[in-house]
């Protein structure tokens, strides 16, 4: 009798490792035996996470009283980070082409140590309207950059600010959207020419996760990331959408929220707009009249700005923000990736809706984690005994650091990547371009200085 209540309560109790999703047909990538060695095998993608994230394979269990998705994305909001994961960095400022600037933040500061030219680098896009100040950032790039005699990997990384985020000044008439991938592909251009030898790996979150997976369906095999992990990306905002402003508790608790966020966002750079957009122009009429909203929800935001103004060219402006977010969409973008790609959410997430498993089913290159819990870049759980990684409030730790700094171990470390076909970098004319992309350039700029991580804008639902 015990026998059977013991597989009747295992046959109904609820599972807590994560699901992942593999290819069906998987790509065979060169992987090195050890770091440094000349010696590789010919492995998939579902060895390296079976053999190399062995969290991903083990339960993740949230803290019992921070049980479902919106109490875990609420605690990224109120709980107080201040005091843990400190990183400070050093800002690079970029000119572009296009005149707007990049704020690049650097971490370790070169005042506090040297690394090799070929440390990894960790390539960092955070969420709506956050910045390298975010608790979610901090929170991998802090033991991610940690020396490796201090417990931690001894990496280098690169936070790419949004333009007018994060105190990044604004020189342009355009801020961002989640579908704009050149801002990101000038910064990896930057990188690339600065540190050759270094192997970059993307980290996404949120919005800028979205960005990411995009980039890398657009770039194939010509992508200067090796490998990226991204978290909580929305993948098709379409139907994340029709989610938040089709149910009453969603659309007055979120859509209200990540509009308010963006609403001050850009009064903040409201003046620097004002002056940079020509006068009847769609953009200086779009920030007319979003100046003018109450109270607006997502949608509105959107239609008002973000469909006519995110950029200056086509395919701005938009007819509406369900064509901007058909735009956007980084679903449409998966089949076409051709580095190693670790994707994680978790099922609970209030803000995601969609996840693109048959696309990830459909592609060797990428594998999706998906978690019974943890709501919207949370992951909140109990840390173990004597864990010093946990402080703050109640000594929370995010579980999704384990198997990402394992993530980045297999793949920065140990990947060749020799299926990749990288354009070359050159100047012209003051700029430097890649060769066949020559409308894209940057320069470095003056400014910048030291930012310290934990000193960032405050609001409801900050970066999500």
């Amino acid at each position: 009798m015990g026998v059977i209540l013991s597989l009747f309560i295992n046959l109904f109790r609820p599972t807590y490792t994560p699901t992942l999703y593999f290819p069906t047909q998987p790509a065979y990538l060169l992987y090195r035996k050890a770091r440094h060695s000349n010696e590789c095998i010919t492995t998939s993608l579902r060895d390296v996470i079976e053999g190399h994230c062995r969290t991903l394979l083990e339960e993740y269990r949230p803290v019992w009283w921070l049980p479902g998705g919106h109490i875990q994305t609420g605690y990224c909001v109120v709980g107080d980070f201040s005091t843990v994961d400190k990183v400070d960095y050093d800002r690079k400022l970029l000119r572009l082409k296009d005149g707007g600037t990049l704020g690049l933040d650097f971490t370790p500061p070169a005042s506090e140590r040297t690394l090799s030219e070929d440390t990894p680098i960790i390539v960092v896009m955070h969420g709506l309207t956050g910045g390298s100040h975010e608790a979610y950032v901090r929170s991998i790039i802090a033991p991610t950059c940690t020396p490796v005699e201090q417990g931690g990997l001894g990496y280098r990384a690169m936070v790419v600010n949004f333009r007018g985020c994060a105190g990044t000044p604004v020189t342009s008439p355009q801020l961002y959207t989640g579908g704009h991938t050149d801002d990101l592909r000038q910064a990896l251009m930057y990188l690339s020419q600065l540190y050759p030898e270094a192997p970059l790996i993307g980290l996404g979150f949120s919005l800028g996760a979205n960005v990411i997976a995009r980039y890398l369906g657009q770039e194939g095999n010509k992508s200067r990331l090796l490998a990226a992990a991204v978290l909580g990306c929305p993948w098709d905002l379409v139907k994340n959408s029709e989610r938040i402003e089709g149910d009453l508790f969603y659309r007055e608790i979120y859509s209200k929220a990540l509009a308010r966020n963006l609403l001050k966002m850009l009064r903040t750079n409201a003046a620097h707009l004002s002056r940079l957009a020509a006068p009847h122009t769609p953009t200086a009429q779009a920030l007319a009249n979003t100046l003018q909203l109450k109270s607006p929800y997502l949608k509105d935001f959107d239609v008002a700005w973000t469909s006519v103004a995110g950029a200056t060219y086509p395919p701005f402006p938009m007819d509406s923000a369900d064509a901007y977010y058909e735009w956007a969409g980084s679903a449409q973008h998966v089949h076409n990736i051709r580095v190693p790609l670790l994707c994680v959410n978790a099922s609970d997430d209030p803000i995601v809706r969609d996840l693109p498993i048959e696309e990830v089913r459909q592609n060797g290159w990428v594998c999706l984690a998906v978690t019974r819990h943890g709501g919207h870049l949370g992951w909140f759980e109990k840390p173990e005994k004597g864990d010093r990684e946990a402080k703050g409030w109640f000594g929370l730790r995010r579980w999704v650091r384990k198997p990402v700094l394992e993530w980045f171990r297999a793949t920065a470390e140990h990947l060749v990547g020799e299926q990749r076909e990288i354009p070359e970098l050159y100047e012209q004319g003051g700029w430097i371009v890649e060769r066949g992309r020559e409308s894209l350039g940057f320069r470095e700029v003056e400014g910048g200085g030291k930012v310290i991580g934990v000193e960032g804008e405050a609001g409801l639902l900050a970066g999500l």
